[in-house]
Parts: C-alpha cells; structure tokens; sequence
C-alpha cells in the first residue's frame, strides 16, 4: 500500500487511511462527515434529526465510531441525532506521524474545536475510555456547551489521587517498535502480566506494562486487544477486520501505540485544576460502569466521580455485566440507559 505524506500548513506530518480499507464494513451504513480541527481533517459519523437534541459519542483506545454501530440507532430512533467522531490518530480522521503529538489535553482542545466547528450546543455527552478522560477535561472548564453527562470506565487521571499509579514523564523515543520482541501479540503481553501477578485489584503494574507494550510491540492490533476484553468479546472475522481497517500498515499506527502513554504525560496543576473545575459541574452527571473492567471500571474510580462531582448527586448510577468496551459487549442496553437518562434529565 502507497502511503502519501501529508503535511499541515504549518508543516506537520500525517497520514490518511484510504477510503477503501472503510467499504462493507458490518453494521455500520453511515456515511462520512469532515471537519477541520488544528490543521487536521476529523472524521465523524451525523445520524438522526438535523435538528434532535445532540448526543456526542466518544470512544477511546485502540477503537474508533465503529464501536457505537450498535447504540447509534437505538439514540436516533428516540429522536435524537448522534455524533460520533473519531479522535485525531484514530479511526478516519487523520494520523499525525510526530510520536509527541498525543496529549489528553491536545484531545481536550480539539473536542473543543468539534464543538465550534459544528456549533454544538446543549450537548448530551457519552464518554468512555480516553473519550471520556480527555473530553471530562471540555467538560470541566466549558460547561457551557452540556447539557447533561453520562460516562462508562472513564475518569479524569488526577481526582485528586492518581487513577493509576504510573511513573510520569516516560519518554516515547526511548521505547521504538522492536521487531525482535518476544512480546509480540497482545496475547503475549497478557501472558506476561498474568505470570508477573499484574492482573489484580490494582492494576497499575499492568497499565505500565501496557504502555510500553503499545509503544514497542511488532504485532499490536486494534482488534486484539478488544477481543480479549475483561471476559472476552466474541467478534467475527468482518467485526475484526473493521476494527483494525484505520491502521493497514504501521505508519497508520501513532495515536493507537501512542495514546496510552498519554496518561504518564500529565501536568500536574492542570489536571488537578481540571478536577476541581469538574467537581463543580452541577449539571446531571451519570456514571454506568462495566462491573468487569478492571482496568477504570473500579468502584472506586466510579465512586470517586459519584461522591466529588455536584450534578452526579441523586443520579441512578450503575454497574453493567461488561467489561472495558461496554459499547461492544452491551450496546443496546447502553443505549437503552442513555435514552432514558436524557428523557429524565
């Protein structure tokens, strides 16, 4: 496959997966929309009512809109027009090539601009995963543009405590693809986590592990790593495909090894300023968790949100029997939740 080098105005590097690696994919007729966010193109799905009370879907890593094909027609049946974008790296959106570029609060910014761009007003959010940790940031300082939140296996990472306790500052040029590595499949890293006790109550050591592993590992796909979910996913082989169709070659592939190790680049005093900005959103705040996700879907992450942030006060919170990717494994239901959260509140 070809690979055109693009470049910003500004003279910054990206890729731009081709359309065909997007066609008959299952479940998912909808057509592409574009907008412009910091130079880049951004990628996203527009479905139900031009002028429905706007719900913003955002997922996170190693996934793209992909992962709403099953909550978004139960959203627009209900009257309701949803957007689902795929972050900058991810998805159709552009792929910067720059190993530096991921940041939660460069994601933060560019929610931002989707906002102006489109000119979103009252805005229903569901975030999940990095969707949710970079857009809480929006959220926190903007809240001007909600109307209501609901969030599944997300946080910010700094509430005041850290989410996960991972050295800051890792260096990505120190971890580049290694073609020897013995770990190579996300299988073999799992494998490794498992022997070394790191697959536990805390799961800091496996998160450490995971950001190196997303950085160095020769045979990381998307698709892998969403399969071997807390509990497993079934997916056929057309589901596992269109999960990994945005990355075909490893040019394609910075945000998906890079974004993890977005959580040790965090400046302190900003994301602590976000936390007590967000504690104030006295907005309805809505946390539904996977009871499996070990990873942010803890009771004590979820209580954390529920006990600190104003609008999350007298809310129906939950726990689902799901995992990490709950839009995967309980779309529907998800779906279902949201609808009704939006009717009540």
């Amino acid at each position: 496959m070809s690979s055109e080098i693009l470049r910003t105005i500004d003279g910054r590097e990206f890729v731009r997966t081709p359309d065909m690696q997007f066609q008959d994919l299952p479940d998912f007729p909808y057509q592409p929309h574009y907008v412009e966010v910091d130079g880049l193109r951004m990628h996203y799905i527009d479905e139900g009512p031009e002028d429905g009370e706007i719900v913003l879907l955002l997922h996170g890593q190693p996934d793209w809109s992909y992962l709403y094909r099953k909550m978004i027609p139960i959203i627009t049946a209900a009257g309701y027009r949803a957007i689902a974008p795929d972050m900058i790296g991810m998805g159709r959106s552009d792929k910067p090539t720059d190993i530096h570029t991921h940041t939660i609060y460069a994601h933060a910014d560019w929610w931002l601009e989707l906002i102006y761009a489109l000119d979103l007003k009252d805005i229903t959010l569901f975030g999940q995963d990095w969707g949710g940790f970079t857009s809480l940031i929006t959220v926190a300082h903007h809240s001007e543009y909600w109307q209501r939140v609901m969030v599944s296996n997300t946080a910010l990472n700094l509430m005041p405590e850290p989410v996960l306790n991972i050295a800051l500052g890792l260096n990505r040029e120190d971890y580049p693809v290694d073609p020897e590595s013995e770990i190579r499949t996300f299988d073999d890293f799992l494998k490794v986590c498992q022997a070394k006790g790191h697959i536990k109550e805390d799961m800091s050591d496996f998160f450490q592990g995971w950001m190196t592993y997303a950085l160095t590992g020769p045979e990381l796909r998307a698709s892998d790593n969403i399969r071997r979910d807390f509990g497993g996913i079934e997916l056929t082989q057309d589901e596992i495909r269109a999960y990994d169709a945005p990355f075909p070659e490893e040019i394609y592939m910075t945000g998906i090894r890079t974004l993890p190790s977005m959580a040790s680049m965090l400046d302190v005093d900003a994301s602590l300023a976000a936390w007590e900005a967000l504690k104030q959103f006295s907005k309805p705040f809505l946390t539904v968790f996977g009871e499996f996700d070990l990873l942010v879907g803890s009771r004590k992450i979820q209580n954390t949100l529920i006990n600190n942030i104003a609008g999350a006060a007298g809310m129906a919170h939950d726990r689902m029997p799901a995992g990490h990717f709950i839009q995967e494994s309980q779309g529907e239901a998800l779906a279902n939740r949201l609808v009704e959260f939006i009717a009540n509140h």
